[in-house]
């Protein structure tokens, strides 16, 4: 009893309004009438794209690719292997002999050469057997000679510089120049500085420090008024936009575009499987049509009329012809074979009867085929087998 009484109805879905579920049916309905003719449409165009595919497109693009292979690729093949590559080879081989080889040469029996012996060899003799023991001359004669006279000569001349500059320079230093410059200028500057300037810097920045601190207290007050001014404006603005704005279009979007829009999301999903149900029985049934009235009968005919005459075309026409054809092709292979044997037996004997026999060959015999013996199976074409047995006959075989 509690559960037929607390049952909810057929189509009903807990958490959606009554509303919902009444105008379900009717949309899924209206959907299904505008959805199923493009279904229908979508189904047969892709039932033509599937048998154009497999009829006409598929053959064309093999056809396309033989074209492609027999006419372009091939070509271009032979083209690069028996036309390119050897124009290639020729031109590096050309470019190698004329612009390479020439620099190698020069390069080693010009420049080489040149630079051995009439640059290095002259100067590693030059440095070897001039400038080296010039060289060790100059600097025996600037350590024995030089070197004690420049150092005697600059003790002298540095012991001058003391005794006649330095000393006086220090003496003036530390007797005049120190004490003027200690008593007459550093200490009355820092006095200067420690009793009056020091002092007046200390009042000045206590006077501006305070001046500061009243600047900053004010200013400061001031900004908190304008902060909390806005903040309470900002926060009014917002209760109105939220209020007025953000909670009209939530609720909107909530309770009226989000089943909206889905119940037809829905209801397209539902027509659109059961457009695909209908189409597909459409499909089948005018597939069943086609075969009742053209497949069927074409079938019945190629079994029944096609098939037998093909095997009896096959059998009585075709196999004999083409066992015919074959004959008379072995014929005409044997007759071309033949003619051309006696053409070059021909033109072997008339050749031989311009130039002779070369030298060694019986006359009558072709050249280049030896001549026939006893025991051998060689023969001269066109000539007849000679008997194996001696002229008088075999004195051996019985005489009946």
């Amino acid at each position: 009893m509690d559960y037929g009484k607390h049952q909810a109805p057929q189509g009903y879905e807990p958490g959606e309004g009554i509303l919902t579920t009444l105008i379900r049916i009717p949309v899924r309905i209206v959907v299904l009438v505008l959805v199923l003719p493009a279904r229908m449409v979508w189904d047969a165009l892709t039932a033509l794209w599937h048998a154009a595919d497999r009829v006409l497109l598929r053959p064309l693009g093999r056809a396309l690719l033989w074209l492609l292979d027999t006419l372009v690729l091939t070509p271009l093949a032979w083209l690069y292997t028996w036309v390119l590559t050897p124009l290639g080879k020729a031109a590096a081989w050309l470019a190698v002999a004329v612009l390479i080889w020439p620099w190698i040469g020069l390069w080693r029996y010009v420049i080489v050469p040149v630079a051995r012996y009439g640059i290095a060899v002259p100067a590693v003799w030059l440095y070897a057997h001039v400038l080296t023991p010039l060289g060790h001359g100059l600097r025996w004669i600037g350590t024995a000679l030089l070197l004690p006279a420049l150092h005697g000569l600059g003790n002298g001349i540095g012991w001058l510089i003391t005794v006649l500059l330095i000393l006086p320079l220090q003496f003036l230093w530390r007797y005049v120049a120190v004490p003027v410059v200690r008593y007459g200028l550093v200490v009355p500057v820092v006095w200067l500085y420690e009793d009056v300037l020091t002092p007046a810097g200390r009042g000045t920045a206590w006077v501006l420090s305070t001046l500061w601190q009243g600047t900053a207290w004010v200013l400061a007050q001031l900004w908190r008024g304008i902060a909390a001014t806005g903040r309470g404006l900002g926060l009014a603005v917002a209760w109105l936009v939220m209020t007025l704005l953000v909670a009209p279009l939530v609720w909107t979007y909530r309770h009226i575009l989000t089943p909206v829009g889905r119940e037809i999301a829905a209801a397209f999903g539902v027509a659109w499987r059961i457009a695909g149900y209908i189409s597909r029985a459409v499909g089948r049934a005018l597939a069943t049509i086609a075969w009742y009235l053209i497949g069927a009968p074409f079938s019945w005919a190629y079994r029944t009329v096609f098939t037998p005459v093909g095997h009896f075309l096959r059998d009585a026409v075709w196999a004999p012809a083409r066992r015919a054809a074959a004959e008379a092709g072995r014929a005409a292979r044997a007759a071309l074979a033949t003619a051309r044997e006696t053409v070059r037996q021909a033109r072997r004997d008339a050749w031989r009867a311009l130039v002779g026999a070369p030298g060694g060959a019986r006359s009558g015999e072709p050249r280049g085929i030896p001549a026939r013996t006893l025991g051998s199976t060689t023969t001269v074409p066109s000539a007849a087998q000679a008997s194996e047995t001696p002229l008088g006959g075999d004195p051996f075989a019985k005489q009946g």
